[in-house]
């Protein structure tokens, strides 16, 4: 990558904030999509939080990256927010991150270690492809109820609602947008 696309990288996740992320997805699609993990969740006793982040920290781009590292980073940055949603402290371990990163047009799904042992890698794979594909030909709520939608049949399948144990609400329902 060139300097000056370094540079341009730089600027956009510099300019880029939580404004960005709002006008991305708006608030009445950010509770659609709100309703939709709370009804997902109420099949199964997994977790489904879905977080939109409009660029990274400075500190997390300098210095500035080649592609690999970036995409290295990005990871990273999934896995934090991650931590910080406290989306692997649910009781099964089977909390899901759906993570994009708008600056980088990037898109990472983390899941806790009980459903990822279940669902194999390139499955996660598939549901980023297609997301990533929805996002070029659909709005973002509708590429991401899809993306919730795959994850929901994978929860379904391995940590479905039995009724002979309580089923709660671990975590918030809506999306982060930062």
């Amino acid at each position: 990558m060139g300097t000056m696309a370094r540079w341009g990288r730089l600027v956009r996740h510099l300019w880029w904030d939580e404004r960005a992320s709002r006008r991305w997805l708006d608030d009445a699609a950010a509770e659609r999509l709100r309703h939709r993990v709370a009804a997902s969740e109420a099949r199964h006793r997994g977790e489904i939080r879905v977080c939109v982040e409009a660029a990274l920290p400075l500190g997390w781009l300098w210095p500035p990256p080649d592609e690999a590292a970036l995409a290295a980073r990005v990871r990273e940055r999934a896995l934090a927010w991650f931590g910080r949603l406290c989306v692997w402290d649910t009781e099964d371990n089977a909390g899901v991150l759906i993570y994009l990163l708008l600056a980088e047009r990037a898109i990472e799904i983390v899941a806790d270690r009980a459903l990822a042992r279940r669902v194999p890698p390139a499955h996660w794979q598939a549901v980023v492809e297609r997301l990533r594909a929805g996002l070029q030909t659909a709005t973002p709520e509708a590429a991401l109820a899809g993306a919730i939608d795959a994850v929901d049949a994978w929860l379904c399948q391995h940590f479905p609602a039995d009724g002979q144990r309580p089923n709660p609400n671990e975590l918030p329902d809506a999306v982060v947008r930062a």
